[in-house]
């Protein structure tokens, strides 16, 4: 194996080629014996990476437009921390999920083995527990969990990201 150093003469062809704007591939290809990354390293060691970019990379492109897509809306739940800001904004309060999994009624509630389709396939409790089990309720078509856990588990990402408003002044 042949290790080729970068020369005075193989920096100035990099540098010519670099600033006509071809490629780290192209460049490699014209060099010959060395790779696109070891054209990548030099340029960057060399601080060449600023070069213009060309018009048409420049401009924005237009997005195309998406067929809008089936989303099912559930509202958030409210932490009953949330007492006082839910209050002031007129939200109306959901049951606590954590107070709502320890009511599934025993009859409900389902092993791994018995979960089916029709079932909502919630987690509740440890799993290293005896005492874990599945909710078990109705599902909701074509998801996995009943309307309760598919509110907890299905939040626009807007509404994750959203801080509180700021009261005004």
């Amino acid at each position: 194996m042949t290790i080729l150093t970068w020369s005075d003469d193989r920096v100035e062809q990099l540098k010519k080629l670099w600033e006509a704007g071809l490629s780290a591939s192209q460049i490699a290809a014209e060099l010959g014996n060395v790779t696109r990354n070891a054209v990548i390293g030099k340029v960057h060691r060399l601080g060449l990476s600023g070069r213009a970019k060309s018009p048409s990379s420049a401009a924005p492109r237009q997005r195309k437009a998406r067929p809008a897509q089936h989303m099912m809306r559930v509202s958030r739940p409210v932490s009953r921390g949330n007492t006082a800001l839910a209050q002031a904004f007129e939200v109306e309060l959901e049951p606590d999920p954590i107070a709502y999994d320890n009511v599934v009624p025993m009859s409900q509630r389902l092993s791994l083995l018995e979960l089916n389709e029709a079932t909502c396939h919630w987690p509740i409790g440890d799993p290293s527990s005896s005492e874990f089990f599945f909710c078990g309720g109705k599902a909701l078509t074509s998801l996995p969990y009943c309307a309760h856990h598919s509110r907890i588990a299905y939040q626009p990402a807007s509404d994750r990201r959203r801080q509180p408003p700021k009261p005004a002044r």
